[in-house]
């Protein structure tokens, strides 16, 4: 399989971290996510519908950062791998970078971040 969803640098404000001020202030964060599903029926025909709705997965990814809480950037990369994979059971695997643009931390580093792969079981 080789057709890919991406979508790059969406960007959002969640509390994520382990820090007592992660634990209270939103912080700047960025996906990039790779969904792997065929989309050759939806090219033949011109069908959003026999995709993966991008608008929806960004609404998702969204909402699951800022309602979250997470203490672990790994752990918000992998919910949000799960739940695309709850979206479309055409999909067959996500995957998920997940970066903090301003990490609060003492070193000169641009951001701080995980990627997961989650294949559909």
């Amino acid at each position: 399989m080789s057709d890919v969803i991406e979508l790059r640098e969406l960007r959002c404000r969640a509390v994520v971290g382990a820090l007592g001020q992660e634990r209270v202030h939103a912080q700047p964060l960025a996906f990039d996510i790779d969904i792997a599903r065929p989309f050759q029926e939806a090219v033949a025909n011109d069908d959003l519908q026999a995709t993966t709705n991008y608008a929806t997965v960004l609404t998702l990814v969204t909402r699951t950062a800022v309602e979250g809480g997470f203490v672990l950037l790994e752990t918000l990369a992998s919910r949000v791998a799960n739940e695309i994979l709850a979206l479309d059971s055409a999909i067959t695997s996500v995957t998920v970078a997940v970066r903090k643009l301003d990490p609060p931390v003492e070193e000169d580093v641009a951001s701080v971040g995980v990627r997961c792969t989650v294949p559909r079981p």
